[in-house]
């Protein structure tokens, strides 16, 4: 590769930007595909520059499709693309019974195969073994945290000692007159020895605002989504606590655990204060009887099963001008293999697919699942323009600051993460994956809501994609954080797991990294390698309220 070619990206033949690999510099020749370009202004990494000059209302092109409008009286060739010079713009789009041809990788390295999970009654099989705590109102969330403390220390999950002994040396010093200012504590986490239940990966709690006091449509989806983490591969059992007399009752709770999953025979012990003779006894008859069943759930170890058994949901969040470039596309790749192997792949984020829609619908197997796609595309977006957004303002000041201009730029490199396999079937919020291949799922960008989403409809690992950094991970599905430069990785290497800079720096290929993101998620997902959210018990979990957020 020549120097010139590591300096810059064209990524489709139609566009008319070029993406900067480097900082560039105003008067800088660029010589690219036998073309030259004078740039007029600095061009930091990440960023584009015109390749032509267009006017006032002209389109620009990236990724092959439209993804603004000038709104300027012109731009030159070697000037930055930026908000000021450039707004949203995305074409139309409409099922048109298009023959969709997909050419599959090569899976001989991966045929045969297998990672070690744990294997449910059902069929399915999880990539952890979770205990789960979960409330049917926001007034048992401090039952939970008191819960939490007791369980987490006493069982070894804690992870927060090395802060806590950080804290009271800092307080011992404080004691003793000392200026902390100018102190030299040791910060670093001892070995937790004090596990006592060696197959059981935690012990997660799903604290969360709501049950009650909004609207009843608001607790149905809750119930739904509550019920679809009960019935999730990675979940071995249930305590759930009640308030009485919230709106999400009990019954409507296991109604929909059963209209998910008849088959559903997870252990699930129920307490309802208001039917209990003190907070005291709810809490202590709480923890004693799932103690009791944590001996038997412990019971249940891995075993293996073939990569078919994997469901894998593919995000991005804290997205930058590579992440279309390097970790989404490697990861897309990484979702073909899994298709090609027989597992799912969910891609959610409906915001992110503005500008993408087209593609999408060509690639769905059937005119019903195209046209439930534009259907829950086109409310959703209406909802948000109802409360004074739209999907054209989901790119966040931090995408902008590094290259991602209109949303659908951001759309159309964030839909790399799907790959390039046929779409089997469109899911809305909390259904579940129920055949091979890949799913569509409706969520929002929001980071939180939509790794909450995935996991509802059935994730048993998550490709969490980053060019900024972000801590984001989830109580019950396993996030592994993929970086889209190696400047991040290195600079936040305790919260991110592999690295796909090498794409960016020309060492490595998309379909390389692809492959060894797969092989991580096959250690991931059997217990040998444990992801740095998962270490850190990123446990986040916060229910959407549709059309409120993008």
């Amino acid at each position: 590769m020549s120097e010139n070619k590591q300096l810059v990206i064209k990524i489709h033949p139609l566009d008319n930007v070029l993406v900067a690999l480097t900082d560039l510099k105003k008067g800088q020749t660029i010589h690219y595909q036998g073309n030259q370009y004078t740039l007029v202004e600095d061009i930091a990494e990440k960023h584009k520059f015109f390749t032509t000059s267009l006017k006032n209302g002209e389109t620009v092109i990236m990724y092959g499709i439209t993804v603004g409008k000038i709104k300027t009286d012109a731009v030159a060739i070697g000037q930055l693309m930026s908000t000021q010079n450039t707004v949203h713009e995305a074409d139309p789009y409409a099922y048109r019974n298009f023959q969709y041809h997909w050419n599959a990788p090569d899976i001989s390295k991966f045929q045969n195969k297998t990672f070690n999970g744990y294997h449910r009654s059902d069929g399915k099989v999880g990539t952890a073994n979770y205990w789960l705590f979960i409330p049917t109102v926001f007034c048992e969330n401090r039952n939970l945290d008191i819960i939490k403390a007791s369980l987490n220390e006493s069982l070894g999950y804690a992870v927060d000692n090395k802060y806590k002994q950080f804290t009271a040396e800092l307080v011992n010093q404080i004691q003793e007159g000392k200026n902390i200012g100018v102190a030299e504590i040791p910060f670093e986490q001892k070995p937790n020895d004090k596990r006592v239940f060696k197959n059981i990966d935690g012990i997660k709690f799903l604290n969360h605002n709501g049950g009650c006091g909004g609207t009843r449509q608001d607790a149905s989806t809750l119930s739904k989504l509550l019920a679809a983490y009960a019935d999730h591969a990675n979940v071995a059992g249930i305590t759930l606590l009640s308030l009485g007399c919230q709106h999400l009752q009990i019954e409507d709770f296991k109604k929909d655990i059963l209209e998910r999953n008849p088959k559903f025979n997870k252990p699930l012990l129920v307490f309802e204060q208001q039917s209990t003779k003190s907070e005291e006894a709810l809490i202590k008859d709480a923890i004693q009887q799932t103690l009791e069943q944590l001996i038997e759930v412990n019971k249940i170890e891995r075993a293996p099963a073939p990569l078919s058994k994997l469901n894998i949901g593919v995000k991005c969040g804290g997205s930058d001008g590579f992440s279309g470039i390097s970790a989404n596309p490697a990861v897309g790749h990484t979702a073909d293999l899994l298709v090609a192997l027989g597992g799912q792949i969910l891609l959610a984020e409906f915001p992110e697919l503005c500008g993408a829609e087209q593609e999408l619908i060509d690639r769905c197997v059937n005119e019903a699942t195209a046209n439930k796609f534009i259907q829950l595309m086109e409310g959703y977006n209406q909802m948000a323009h109802a409360v004074g957004s739209g999907f054209h303002m989901n790119p966040s000041p931090g995408n902008i600051k590094d290259g991602l201009i209109t949303d659908a730029i951001k759309s159309a490199g964030a839909c790399k993460k799907g790959g390039t396999a046929p779409v089997v079937d469109v899911l809305d919020y909390t259904e579940p994956a129920i055949h091979p291949g890949l799913h569509l799922v409706c969520t929002p960008g929001n980071d939180v809501e939509a790794t909450t989403g995935k996991a509802a409809s059935g994730a048993t690992l998550i490709l969490f994609t980053t060019g900024l950094g972000t801590p984001t991970g989830n109580p019950i599905c396993p996030v592994i954080k993929v970086a889209t430069n190696t400047s991040l990785a290195n600079r936040m290497s305790d919260i991110i797991d592999i690295n796909t800079g090498s794409i960016i720096e020309g060492t490595k290929s998309i379909e390389e990294v692809g492959e060894e993101i797969l092989d991580y998620c096959i250690k991931a997902a059997s217990g040998e390698i444990i992801p740095k959210a998962v270490q850190l018990q990123q446990d986040d979990f916060i229910p959407w309220k549709r059309g409120v957020s993008l």
